[in-house]
This record gives C-alpha cells, structure tokens and sequence, in this order.
C-alpha cells in the first residue's frame, strides 16, 4: 500500500502540516518468477540430421521435430522430409517428433552412425473406455504412483485441488452441516395455489447450522461432483448421480493427477466461448482411457517418449473452463473463466493465461527426478503444480494496489482510499460469490478511541455484528467488494445457497484493470495526535455462515497501512 500526505486547502479551511512519525506499511508488488538460469539447450555444433517423419509409410506434414530436451527443433515440409542443423557431436542424439493426434515418436542417432532417420508416428486411440482402472504401479496406488518420478506430486498434495473432494467447506454446504456434523433441518415448505409447494427460510426455533443441497434436495445428488469428484461424474450415467459422500479409494484425491492428464478436449460453445449452460465440469469434457494395454497420458513436452502425446490446450485457459463457469437456474454464478475471456488478459499477442498465474515456474530443471531417468531442461518450461489460489497469502496480496491520501484540517480527516486490480486477470475476488473483500478504515485518538465518522460508506450487518477484535466489523467505516445473492423464494440475502433460484442483488467486485475509489471524513476537532489505519481484507464466506458452520478459515490482509500523524 502507498499513503501520502497531502498538503491542499479543505473546504477553505487551514491546513495544518502533518509530520509522520512512524510508517508500519505492507504492500504488494508485480509477481514476478526467479530469473530460471541458463537454458539447457545443447551447444551448436556442425552435425546435421536430416530424415523423414511417417505414419505407415506416409509422410507427416508439419510435425515439430526436436533434438530432446533443447531449442532446437523444426517443422517436416509436404514430404515428411526434415533437416536439423548444428546439432553437437554426442555418443547418441535422440530426435523426437510429434503431431496432433499421435503418440511422440523418436529414433536414436549415434556418432559415426548415418545421420538420415526415419522416425515413425503412431496415431493414438480416439475412444474413451469409462471402465478404465486408473493407473497404478508397484502395489502404489492413487496419484502416488505419480510421485515415485514427480516431484510435482508433492506440490499436487498442498494444492487445493488434491482436496476438492474433502474439502470441508464443499461437503458441509453440500449436506447442510457444521464441521462436526450437526445437520440443519431439512427445508420446510409452504403451498399457494398459484404456485404449488415453495421453501420458506429455516425455523428461527430450531438449531441450525448453515445451508445445504441435502436439505433442499434430499432425495438427489446434483452436479456438485462434475468438478469436485470428477472421477466419480466420470463413470457411466454417474453425472448427476455421483454423491460425493460416498467417494472412495482415488475419487477422495479431487482432480488427481492422471484425471488432468487423460483429458483431451473440452466441449465449447462456439457462440460464446464458455462451456454451455447446465454442462459442468466432466459434462464439458472428454477423457481419453484406454482399452486394454494400451496407455495414454497427455501433457506440454513434445518430446517426451513413454506413452505420452503433446497436448497444446494443457497451456490454455480453456483447459480450466469447464470447472470454472457455471450456471445455476440461468444465472451465472462461477465465472472466472468468463471474466478472463472478457479481460485484456485474454488477448492472445500480449495477455496471460490461467496458467501463467498458476502454475508458475518452478526453481528445478527436471520434471521427471534424474534418477529416475528425467532430463535436464529448460526450467521455464516447467510449472508449478501448488496451483496457488484464494488460500495463497502470496499470491492474494500480489492480487491488487492499494493508495491511501490524508488530509487534515483543524476539524476534520478525510481519508480517500483508491484500489486498482491491476495484477489480476479475473474478477478480485471470484468464482464462489461467498468470497468478499473488506475495506476497512479506523482513525483513532490518543487515548486509542476511535473518531466519530462524519461522512462515508460503513460496512453492511452482513460482516459480522460483535467484537471487531473477533473479524466481526458491521457498522465501521470501509467498503465491501462482492457478487451478493438473494434466494427467490425465502429473501435470505447474501447467499450461498445457489443450487436455489436466486438473482444477483449486486456485484461491485473490481474486473481486471478497474479502480474504485471512496472517501471518509471523521470529526477529529481538538485533536494534535491521530493514527490512521486502513486494511484490505479477503474473507473466504459471510460471517453469519462461517460461525453456522464452524469454519476455521483465517482472513487474509491483502493490504494494509498504518500511520502515526502529529501536528
């Protein structure tokens, strides 16, 4: 955060000079990666490979063709014929080559050996089998098999998406409980004759713990593990019918490891860009499983020769879609996909995908452990499997800038606060419209009171009436930032419950490069000596249900700043 002092004339009044006497800031920068070192690519030499990529004896037009591990690669021409130059001399070269809709082939080259090669492609299977074991080896099981070569298994263990099954926020507002297990009762009814049967809103009498599909659905699944157990939506007939209180074995894994990397496509609409309505997660993509002992895993190496296919959509925000748009009742509720797709981060020549935000680079040149057989490259290439997200302190607060201006006159502080979303391409915050964020500004005195706020927004009940000391902040000057829904049916506003028929009440979330500014002014008449503190707070839900369900989950300050001013 930045504060400046400003010395201007308030309403015609004096203004005295402020001296600041103590800064405590924290602010958030550009994220940028580690300088990766030096690119491993082979040292030019004057050897030279030339060859000729084909399927059964028919030339591969415009397949990328590599030396392994290095830059240097070219593309076959219409006869499949290809030229590498300056390639260094080595015991054995291995050239690669890759095409869309074929396994990565290879052939080896020896020094003193002919330098023409034939490489042959071998087209992979285009039919999904959803009676697929997935894989395992060595009496491991699950995406711990992964990790006897990855090390982005034990990064996979710390993302959010290795908990999407369990995570305990989805299964309490899936079944309407607390943390401990104590169930809401199920929704009452009432009748019109216009209208036939409707919820009402939950018996003020009785215990209740927060919201829940199960309690307005009882008798149903829903869709919720289209995205949250997509292992289990993905078995026949399982997408609408797949409980995630009963996952089991690698369904509790979420989006393991293996999932991510037999899915091949993802189903668009072609008018809009966006997965179509009512078609989430699973329902929105294809895997590709094999039959018998045949193999396939795709990734964003072509050069990578065990069963492996290159797989450009793997780097393209299209690949996070399915699971991150989403309509309920015609209304769209997770769009962080569509807010990307509306940004300037969307732009193909100078913007940034999902990825480069998520999955950054990583500090290792190996993708595949060395002992294991993995080679040396070019870091660069290599991302981050912790996928940092809303629980990432790091990348939260390199997510927007925050500017705070002072201005004191002999009666009054005024307090103007301008925040840019400048650092993130989507919405801030996005896809679960629980997620808010909190402005919050408090002017104090010597003795430590605060100043009676003359002018200026305060926060709505909806941030927690009670001890502000606890997070509950209702009433105090600051300004919320969130996408609030209210029920059709039962008024409850803000809601979660969004499985209901609910409409968009409002939603003042700061898209990508918007700003929003807004202003305070307190009584300080008589004072010589104030402290000015200002926060940006990102909170995962609304304190009402946070306290219903028992969610332990901690604020994150995004930004903050404090300032002692004396005259």
């Amino acid at each position: 955060m930045n504060v400046m002092v400003r010395t201007r004339i308030l309403h015609t009044l004096t203004l005295f000079s402020a001296a600041v006497l103590s800064t405590v800031l924290t602010g958030c920068r550009s994220l940028s990666r580690e300088d990766p070192g030096p690119i491993p690519i082979a040292p030019e030499g004057n050897f030279t490979v030339r060859g000729t990529v084909v399927e059964d004896g028919n030339p591969v037009i415009a397949a990328r063709v590599r030396l392994q591990a290095t830059e240097h690669m070219t593309f076959t021409d219409a006869q499949g014929h290809f030229t590498l130059n300056n390639l260094p001399l080595s015991d054995t070269l291995t050239i690669t080559a890759w095409s869309y809709g074929y396994f990565v082939g290879w052939a080896g080259v020896k020094e003193g050996k002919p330098d023409s090669v034939t490489i042959e492609l071998k087209p992979y299977y285009t039919t999904d089998n959803p009676d697929y074991d997935w894989f395992s080896i060595e009496a491991t099981e699950g995406s711990a098999t992964c990790g006897q070569c990855m090390p982005s298994y034990e990064e996979w263990i710390e993302d959010a998406h290795s908990q999407s099954a369990v995570n305990p926020r989805f299964l309490t507002m899936y079944n309407g409980t607390d943390v401990y297990g104590n169930q809401s009762p199920l929704t009452r009814y009432g009748y019109s004759r216009d209208y036939g049967s409707f919820p009402l809103p939950p018996d003020p009498t009785r215990p209740y713990y927060g919201p829940g599909y199960k309690l307005d659905f009882p008798g149903t699944a829903g869709n919720c593990a289209t995205c949250h157990v997509p292992g289990a939506a993905a078995k026949p007939g399982m997408a609408y019918a797949a409980d995630p209180n009963d996952a089991e074995d690698i369904d509790l894994e979420g989006v393991f490891c293996e999932f991510c990397h037999k899915l091949g496509e993802v189903v668009l609409n072609p008018a809009t860009g966006l997965p179509y309505d009512n078609r989430p997660g699973i329902i929105s993509m294809r895997l590709y499983r094999p039959e018998g002992e045949e193999q396939l895993f795709f990734g964003n190496f072509d050069d990578v020769t065990r069963r492996v296919s290159y797989l450009p959509l793997i780097e393209e925000s299209a690949f996070c879609a399915p699971c991150h748009f989403g309509t309920f009742w015609d209304v769209v509720i997770y769009n962080s996909y569509g807010e990307w797709l509306d940004s300037p981060y969307s732009d193909p020549e100078n913007g940034q995908t999902c990825q480069d935000c998520h999955m950054p680079g990583v500090d290792y040149d190996y993708f595949v452990y060395p002992e294991k057989g993995g080679l040396i490259r070019d870091r660069k290439n290599i991302f981050s499997h912790l996928m940092p997200g809303a629980m990432d302190e790091t990348l939260m607060r390199n997510a927007v800038s925050m500017d705070v201006y002072i201005g004191w006159t002999d009666s009054t502080i005024t307090i103007s606060v301008r925040i840019v979303n400048d650092q993130t391409g989507h919405d801030v915050p996005t896809d679960c419209p629980l997620r808010h964020l909190i402005l919050l500004v408090r002017v104090a005195g010597l003795d430590g009171m605060l100043l009676e706020q003359t002018s200026g927004g305060v926060l709505p009940d909806w941030c927690g009436t009670g001890d502000p000391a606890d997070g509950y902040y209702a009433g105090l000057p600051g300004k919320t930032y969130a996408k609030v829904l209210e029920e059709l049916w039962t008024g409850i506003q803000p809601s979660g419950a969004y499985w209901n028929p609910v409409r968009i009440v409002s939603d003042n979330r700061l898209g990508a490069y918007e700003t929003d500014e807004s202003t305070y002014t307190f009584d300080s008449a008589g004072l010589v000596q104030v402290t000015v503190d200002v926060e940006l707070i990102y909170r995962r839900a609304f304190k009402e249900l946070m306290d219903q369900k028992s969610w332990d989950t901690p604020d994150i300050v995004m930004e903050s700043g404090s300032l002692l001013l004396i005259k």
